[in-house]
């Protein structure tokens, strides 16, 4: 089969790789609908490696929704079989350490963790072979597109949501609007809070106001902190869940927050420097979120589907495979909404 791999130096390539056979407790996923993350552009980025051969590279992807194309030997019937509508955990672990069993296997302890697409094959490929521990059941309700945001950036807003106890009443600023923060727009919003959107692009504001953002700031034209304080009447905002990895951003957000704010981090990469009596002062509590648990993923997809939400419209991109070189070259700019390959 054709699978797509990250050469480095925004290059990308269609290899050949053998179609996957599921060995014990495995299953093969024929993909429908594969996301493209913003986490993919570090490896998309990254410098090229040439001693590193094609093949021995990993296809790369790791928001996979699809069906049951066949199930290994040891797989009980409830856990999967052929037809069945899945997403896929992109982590799986010892599957007996503490946090294996209660649904994070990305904190597996003893580091014998699988990660997909980053030393196991994505799902950039028409078939992936992986644990069955890995699957959430596909609600029928929501489309193969929208299984793939909640099998990553939506259920790593929704993750992030969770772990800063977020309520309803609360204002909160959701810095970056790309595929997680307007997913984390649309849940704070749904789940009844008032929602502040900062970003650089006014494209992706535009998405955020139409995803329930109240009120949005692009730190081009206005000083981050000092809007936050005007929105709040200088009382400072109760939550911010920073999603754009910039060190920058969460600096400002910093500064806005509330005596008994939180701060919650889920972008990848950037430091940031804090003055520690400055928070101290403020009883603020900095936290950090990684991804979701399977137990949240499938929380994510049940909520999506009883409020009746239409994760469709993150995607402002669908390509085809073969189109992944133009793909990634636009999701690259970082603008507009969401990519994704169907098959």
């Amino acid at each position: 089969m054709k699978g797509l791999v990250f050469l480095g130096d925004r290059r990308t390539v269609i290899a050949d790789f053998d179609d996957p056979t599921p060995g014990h407790g495995e299953v093969v996923v024929e993909i429908k609908a594969s996301g493209m993350c913003g986490s993919d552009l570090h490896w998309y980025r990254a410098p090229h490696d040439p001693n590193v051969p094609v093949q021995a590279r990993m296809i790369a992807g790791h928001e996979p929704a699809g069906i049951v194309a066949a199930v290994g030997p040891g797989v009980l019937a409830h856990v999967a079989k052929v037809g069945d509508r899945v997403m896929v955990h992109h982590y799986h672990g010892c599957t007996v350490c503490d946090h294996c069993r209660t649904g994070w296997p990305q904190l597996c302890e003893p580091v014998t963790r699988t990660t997909y697409s980053a030393n196991a094959h994505g799902a950039h490929a028409p078939y992936m072979k992986v644990a069955a521990a890995t699957l959430v059941p596909l609600h029928d309700d929501l489309s193969f597109e929208a299984g793939a945001a909640i099998a990553c950036g939506t259920g790593t807003a929704w993750g992030a949501l969770e772990r800063a106890q977020m309520r309803g009443e609360e204002t909160i600023v959701v810095l970056g609007q790309g595929p997680v923060g307007l997913s984390a727009t649309l849940l704070a919003s749904t789940r009844g809070a008032r929602v502040i959107a900062v970003d650089l692009d006014e494209n992706r504001l535009e998405l955020a106001r139409s995803f329930g953002a109240d009120e949005t700031i692009n730190p081009r034209n206005a000083d981050v902190t000092e809007a936050l304080r005007d929105l709040t009447g200088g009382k400072g905002v109760s939550l911010v869940v920073e999603t754009s990895g910039s060190p920058q951003a969460a600096t400002s957000a910093l500064k806005a927050i509330a005596t008994w704010g939180r701060l919650c981090m889920v972008g990848v990469g950037g430091q940031v420097t804090v003055e520690t009596k400055a928070l101290l002062d403020r009883q603020v509590t900095v936290m950090t979120s990684y991804t979701m648990s399977t137990v949240g993923q499938k929380a994510c997809a049940d909520f999506v589907v009883s409020r009746g939400l239409d994760l469709d419209r993150l995607f402002t991109d669908r390509w085809t495979l073969d189109q992944a070189e133009e793909a990634y070259r636009h999701f690259d700019a970082q603008s507009g909404g969401k990519g994704v390959f169907v098959f």
